[in-house]
């Protein structure tokens, strides 16, 4: 059932990262870890996931870039954002790019887990 669904979480913060992965593969799906815009991108290219969990502030590459990458050749990407508290400005420009959602850090890891399954199961 969710064996056969990829996730890519895109975070600087290697905690974030390794937190997510466990809690998503234990569910069942099959995750992808990416540092950095450069990397989250190539994973996009080579896996196809069927859903990106990006991190708003990234050094390099940031969130919106990667965004707006991904929807270029991948639109049928679906991509949650993660936010510090209060982006509301930025927010706003990564829904209007084509995300579905978005998380507040920190985050209920109920309520990312439930948005995920609704997603990716929609």
């Amino acid at each position: 059932m969710s064996a056969d669904k990829k996730i890519l979480v895109v975070d600087d913060q290697y905690g974030i990262r390794v937190l997510l992965s466990e809690i998503l593969k234990k569910d069942g799906y099959s995750v992808f870890q990416a540092p950095n815009g450069i990397q989250a991108l190539e994973i996009v290219n080579q896996q196809n996931p069927d859903l990106v969990l990006l991190d708003m502030k990234i050094p390099g590459m940031d969130g919106l870039e990667i965004l707006n990458r991904i929807k270029e050749t991948h639109p049928e990407v679906e991509v949650i954002m993660m936010t510090a508290y209060g982006e509301l400005n930025l927010i706003n420009q990564a829904l209007d790019a084509g995300a579905i959602a978005h998380f507040s850090k920190p985050f209920d890891i109920d309520d990312v887990r439930n948005v995920i399954r609704e997603t990716i199961f929609n």
